[in-house]
């Protein structure tokens, strides 16, 4: 039978166990009313306060609560009061200063409003026990997991959260053990670490711990969970508070950033204010082979090389002191191979609001290619300074025509100072005299399309205005927008003095020899006819052939006298009319006299009259046509083939003998170069004859080719304009 009494009696110890609950509670709760009238607030709320309940109960809650009032939070209220819909707002206390997290909810007649104070907008995601109310529909509208249970872990009373997540009737979960409730059971491990925080709580310590539960099939909770004791007036534990925080979507970002942070190439690794190393990322774990627990602390420097030991660790303590950026380099172990490899660590602290340091974020980036380059530089340098340094070799730079840098080698030879240098009086274009700037230009050029040149001579008009043979080199550092270059210069003058008394000599001794020559040439003709006239015509042959030597000698004092003029630019040209056709057939026909162990083949004519030197020209085909022959001694035949166009006629001849190695092609021109290998070594020769040829050929106006392979023989093409200037 029913009982009014009995049921009025339980309901008021509903209400008082309610209220009870909500005495402890570590916020500060305010229930206001429609007109914002305080009608309840609990022991926190009075000492957050400073005042007793009968000092603000029955008062507007801006009056009877100043420390608390804010435009922010005038605001929230208003928005909860008309959207009924719950609401959070964190704001700093004009008058206390202290930051304020308040949660509102609406209420069957007003607001709740529970305050709670943090030291910083970093501890937003901490535990912060949510609203406490006057009845059970108010709990169910703060959207957090409160329970009150007794000692043992039965379940007293539940807000609505979980029973809705679960799709359970209250009735199926009050009188039961919260660990066999559908969202703690799922899971033997947090359903073992629920038990074990309850036991904990029961003995009057507070637990937080974080857990996972399943609250059904295919949904799971992370929550930040705090079991706090009451203790009624004999100090008994009375019940215990449990409230959760649903941090799914915290932990959710923390796994993506966890996943990205392994994904990083670096090393990443964090640690705790005082530097005390705690999480590394699976990079870190791969490398050094170590577990994250292995590694906390300063168990990492076991990876690191021992040199390096005390410069890290007095680099982090001199970060951890200052609060500075942290950064140095470092060799670290691959745990693979054993071998140490270059890192640069930095990281960077995490401040709170109140400046006070979180965290340190590190990272460990693999910088060993770049101490090898580094290295690698280095040794470059010294090789660089070394070479700057020599006694023997002038090394410049330049930007454009400026002589911006050079060595004191290059300063010594051109007589100019490291003051001159500094004011920018040196300049390679105004050092190089009138007859070298077409030289000095082409070699620009050449830097310009292949950012080296070849190494030529010139003369630099030094400081006090002496001239110095020079060879140089030069190599472009950089083209746009201005060519910079770095040049090396060696002394010439050495060599220089040298060719000049060589050249003095074989002027001199040529000079010496042709008179001689031109009394034996005579008294040996005269000789000759007296033979005849008496009819001794057995000593003509032995007189022949003295004839011949002699005639061989003259032609090499006249090559040396030659190649005398031509160094003193002195060898002298006629201008007159040319029949090519007539003058070759005549070469021919003389060679083929002289040399009748080759055939002496003719293609082609030229039918065209040149403008120039009759017996120079003679002298270039003679030459071409006797170095066939000499260089082809197994071979029955030479050729000469003769062509025209309407600018030019080319004559080129061919033989078929021991040819020139395809690097060699440009330096048989050399004056008295000759060809190192022993076949044409054995042949008789000074290096004259192709010097003169490509020095007459060049005066006419020509070109002189060469083309040719070892064993196959080579061609020679001589091209002369038809005509030509002067």
């Amino acid at each position: 039978m029913f009982n009014p009494q009995s049921s009025e009696s339980s309901m008021l110890t509903s209400r008082e166990t309610l209220l009870s609950t909500l005495e402890t509670l570590p916020d500060a709760l305010f229930v206001v009313d429609d007109a914002t009238t305080i009608v309840y607030a609990n022991a926190s709320a009075q000492t957050m306060l400073g005042a007793s309940r009968e000092q603000f109960l029955g008062n507007p809650f801006w009056r009877g609560a100043p420390q608390l009032v804010s435009p922010s939070l005038y605001q929230a209220v208003q928005k909860t009061r008309q959207t009924r819909a719950p609401s959070e707002v964190e704001y700093v206390s004009p008058v206390t200063g202290t930051w304020l997290h308040v949660q509102l909810s609406p209420t069957l007649g007003g607001l709740t409003l529970q305050f709670h104070e943090v030291r910083a907008l970093a501890r937003r995601q901490e535990i912060v026990p949510l609203s406490e109310h006057l009845s059970i529909e108010d709990l169910d509208g703060l959207f957090s997991r409160i329970g009150v249970l007794t000692p043992k872990g039965i379940v007293l009373e539940i807000n609505e959260v979980p029973l809705a997540e679960a799709r359970v009737r209250r009735e199926e979960v009050i009188g039961h053990p919260l660990t066999e409730t559908r969202w703690w059971s799922f899971s033997p491990t947090s359903q073992e670490q629920l038990r074990a925080a309850i036991a904990r709580a029961s003995s009057g310590e507070t637990v937080r711990f974080e857990a996972v539960i399943h609250p059904r099939e295919g949904l799971d909770r992370h929550l930040d969970v705090a079991i706090t004791p009451r203790k009624d007036a004999d100090h008994h534990i009375a019940y215990l508070v449990i409230a959760g925080i649903d941090i799914t979507e915290r932990k959710r970002a923390e796994a993506e950033i966890h996943a990205l942070i392994d994904a990083i190439p670096q090393l990443v690794w964090t640690t705790q204010p005082d530097g005390s190393h705690d999480l590394f990322n699976q990079r870190w774990h791969d490398y050094t082979g170590q577990s994250t627990a292995e590694a906390q602390g300063e168990g990492w420097m076991q990876c690191l090389h021992p040199e390096d030991r005390p410069r890290v660790r007095s680099a982090w303590q001199r970060a951890v002191q200052t609060g500075g950026v942290y950064e140095t380099e470092l060799r670290l172990r691959q745990n693979t191979i054993g071998e140490y490899r270059w890192f640069l660590a930095r990281a960077m602290p995490i401040r709170d609001d109140t400046g006070q340091i979180l965290k340190w974020f590190g990272t460990s980036t693999d910088i060993e290619e770049k101490k090898q380059a580094e290295e690698a530089l280095r040794a470059s340098q010294e090789r660089a300074s070394v070479l700057m340094n020599s006694s023997i070799i002038g090394i410049f730079f330049a930007e454009g025509e400026q002589i911006v840098d050079a060595n004191d080698t290059y300063l010594r030879m051109t007589g100019y100072t490291r003051e001159d240098l500094c004011e920018g009086h040196i300049n390679w274009l105004r050092m190089t005299p009138p007859e070298y700037l077409a030289r000095t230009q082409q070699a620009r050029q050449e830097l310009v399309i292949q950012q080296f040149g070849t190494p030529y001579e010139k003369e630099y008009a030094c400081k006090d205005g002496s001239r110095l043979p020079v060879v140089v080199g030069v190599v472009a550092l950089r083209r746009d927008p201005q060519l910079h270059t770095i040049g090396f210069m060696l002394d010439n003058s050495a060599r220089k003095e040298l060719e000049q008394r060589k050249d003095d000599f074989i002027s001199m001794a040529s000079h010496e020899l042709r008179n001689p020559l031109t009394a034996l040439k005579l008294q040996t003709a005269l000789l000759h006819r007296q033979l005849d006239k008496h009819g001794t015509l057995d000593q003509v042959p032995a007189l022949s052939s003295m004839q011949t030597q002699i005639n061989k000698i003259t032609r090499l004092v006249e090559d040396l006298l030659d190649v005398s003029k031509i160094q003193a630019g002195r060898l002298e040209y006629r201008q007159e009319s040319v029949d090519l056709d007539a003058l070759l057939r005549e070469i021919v026909d003389t060679m083929q006299q002289t040399n009748p162990s080759h055939t002496i083949l003719v293609h082609g004519t030229a039918e065209v009259s040149l403008l120039g030197d009759r017996d120079r020209l003679g002298q270039v085909f003679t030459n071409l046509l006797s170095n066939a022959i000499k260089y082809a001694p197994s071979a029955e035949a030479v050729e000469m083939e003769l062509s025209a166009s309407k600018d030019a006629v080319v004559v080129q001849v061919q033989d078929h003998g021991l040819g020139i190695p395809r690097e060699l092609h440009d330096k048989i021109f050399d004056r008295f170069y000759r060809v190192t290998d022993p076949k044409q070594k054995a042949i008789p020769g000074l290096g004259m004859g192709l010097y003169i040829v490509a020095e007459i050929v060049r005066h006419h106006g020509g070109t002189l080719m060469v083309e040719s392979e070892v064993g196959k023989g080579s061609t020679f093409q001589v091209t002369l304009p038809k005509k030509r200037d002067g």
